[in-house]
């Protein structure tokens, strides 16, 4: 009988810390130099190019054809150290730390006033995004002493055609359709499985996966505008499952007389999010914004695999490892930024955001680690005529998450939990160069 079709599947948020571990959830959470650097508090402000992804209502303030780039390099560094007992001490199995990646990622948006009240546009983006690359040496605990490649990619791009309309002086509408293109790789060990008569288990080799797929969404924002001096904002953007399709590689299998590759699907959904964002400006030369968001993460119970070839579909079902407990949770996140004008060329900007995580302890291994982040971000931004240049930096510390390997063997509720504690942290630099004709 099997020991575990997947030894090391159990074990895939040790290799997924760095995909899908940056904001909140799934989400990258911020887009737009100016944005990032007010802490991604720019709902009730949304007036320069990331209005497609912030709240479209806010391009109907645009007066002038305008153009706008945003590039951005995901730098993570997690860790991962796993210690079991052993005698009236431990011993440490795994104690890992990524490789220096750089993940890109980025936004080109243009827009155009075809009336007095209509602006159109499109703007092309990437709301999520990012990999872990880890030294192979370090997991040999974990796959029988062979250095496996240990490394993951994972990306969604969105291409967001837009219409806004302004209402009157004081209210605008607006909204984008999301076309969401998703790619996805992953390198593990496949683990092991028990041959009945062996005297030992046979090591599966190397586990790849390479998938890409498509979504449908849509992002709808209201803008509320009082006086030049205050501004209210609420954007809708609703869920998008994007449906990954592909194949996978299991390298000794043909060993076993059977196909070491298959064709597999899996699902993820990109959850319901709801914004409302306020920003007043006290004096001439400052700039304040406050923002809440709401992640519906709580339609993520479980995420499902379907491999087409029937001996790895049957593998997968006899080991639990075709459906993953996620039993992840809403989450609210509350975000603040400011900015001062030095003068009419040159501003300043800081922000901060506390992003919870919206796992449990519970299901820590399953393929989406999460984490609970506090997140600073500085910038500044320069102006003349119709050319401005934005820099900014952010910073995400990710609290330490530590599931306890007793906890792992006795106790049911962390069947699917993952032993081991878990750190992570991102340096996010990041520019933006916009134009208005």
């Amino acid at each position: 009988m099997k020991k575990s079709i997947f030894r090391a599947w159990a074990l895939l948020s040790i290799t997924m810390l760095g995909p899908f571990a940056l904001g909140n959830g799934l989400n990258l959470n911020n887009l737009g130099t100016r944005a990032l650097s007010m802490g991604g508090a720019f709902v009730g402000l949304a007036d320069d190019f990331s209005a497609v992804y912030w709240n479209p209502a806010g391009a109907a303030g645009f007066r002038t054809e305008y153009l706008g780039f945003y590039g951005t390099d995901l730098m993570p560094t997690s860790k991962y150290r796993l210690d079991i007992p052993f005698g009236t001490g431990t011993t440490t199995i795994v104690d890992a730390r990524t490789k220096t990646s750089h993940y890109l990622g980025g936004m080109l948006a243009f827009y155009r006033p075809v009336s007095d009240k209509l602006v159109l546009g499109i703007g092309v983006y990437t709301p999520s995004g990012g990999g872990g690359n880890w030294t192979a040496s370090d997991f040999t605990g974990l796959s029988g002493g062979t250095a496996y490649e240990w490394t993951s990619k994972m990306g969604i791009l969105s291409i967001s055609p837009l219409a806004a309309w302004k209402v009157n002086e004081m209210i605008s509408i607006g909204a984008a359709l999301n076309i969401n293109y998703g790619f996805f790789s992953l390198s593990m060990p496949a683990g092991e499985i028990e041959i009945p008569a062996a005297p030992y288990a046979f090591d599966l080799g190397q586990y790849e996966e390479n998938m890409n797929g498509w979504g449908l969404g849509a992002t709808i924002g209201f803008m509320v505008k009082p006086s030049e001096q205050l501004s209210f904002g609420l954007t809708i953007r609703t869920p998008s499952t994007v449906r990954f399709k592909g194949d996978a590689l299991i390298s000794n299998l043909v060993l076993l007389g059977q196909s070491d590759v298959s064709d597999l699907e899996r699902s993820i959904k990109l959850p319901l999010w709801i914004a409302g964002g306020v920003a007043v400006r006290p004096a001439a030369r400052l700039l304040i914004t406050t923002d809440f968001q709401w992640t519906g993460w709580g339609t993520m119970k479980t995420m499902e695999t379907a491999y087409a070839d029937e001996t790895w579909k049957a593998m997968m079902r006899a080991s639990g490892d075709d459906v993953r407990r996620m039993d992840w949770s809403d989450r609210i996140q509350l975000r603040f930024g400011a900015e001062y004008a030095l003068n009419d060329a040159f501003a300043l900007r800081a922000g901060y955001y506390h992003d919870p995580s919206p796992s449990p302890l519970t299901t820590m291994n399953p393929l989406v680690p999460t984490y609970t982040y506090e997140a600073f971000a500085v910038g500044f931004g320069w102006k003349s005529s119709g050319l401005q240049l934005d820099f900014g930096l952010e910073y995400l510390e990710g609290r330490e998450r530590n599931v306890d390997y007793a906890k792992t063997l006795n106790d049911p509720a962390y069947a699917a939990a993952t032993p081991g504690r878990y750190k992570t942290m991102f340096i996010v630099p990041n520019l933006s160069i916009g134009y208005r004709f």
